[in-house]
């Protein structure tokens, strides 16, 4: 399998075209440490919510495609008030047929790389479940400091031990 890099993806503001993203990575395969598949009630909602991050200093998702413009998952960011402020708040999720290259690594520098320059937020947290192996590597490669273990409300109503990832923004 080839390495993926910045010159083999792009990431493309989410559009109303890409509801097809979110139903691919809806499966139990995919979402397995998040608390299962969502309903298609629940990820029309997560559509229309991505459909309106259009400020890009409060957040906003993005579809990771590669040169062909096929889609190959999706990476964001997103204000959240976590222990005494708002911070950034990422995730990712990148399908299977891509899973395995690096993808989601580059596709995290990337998104950091269209962040950084308007962020108003210190801090880029990532909240991956403390048994995903994978994610927990993106957050380490990405330049990320892992903080430890906490209790973590995901989905809404379950309570999910993940690792708090954080980032600095800025460059002091």
């Amino acid at each position: 399998m080839a390495v993926m890099t910045a010159d083999t993806l792009r990431l493309r503001p989410w559009s109303e075209s890409d509801l097809p993203i979110l139903i691919a990575a809806n499966s139990p395969e995919m979402t397995g440490f998040l608390g299962g598949p969502e309903s298609h009630a629940k990820l029309l909602s997560r559509h229309r919510r991505y459909l309106s991050m259009t400020d890009r200093r409060s957040g906003v998702m993005f579809r990771v495609e590669n040169t062909t413009g096929m889609p190959v998952g999706s990476v964001g960011y997103w204000e959240k008030v976590w222990r005494d402020g708002t911070v950034y708040e990422t995730g990712w999720a990148i399908l299977p047929e891509f899973q395995g290259r690096g993808l989601a690594t580059v596709a995290v520098t990337e998104m950091l790389a269209e962040l950084r320059p308007v962020a108003v937020r210190e801090w880029l947290h990532a909240f991956p479940a403390v048994e995903h192996v994978a994610s927990n590597a993106v957050c380490r490669k990405a330049g990320f400091t892992l903080l430890g273990p906490v209790e973590f409300e995901y989905p809404p109503g379950s309570t999910l031990t993940s690792n708090d990832w954080r980032l600095r923004l800025s460059e002091t």
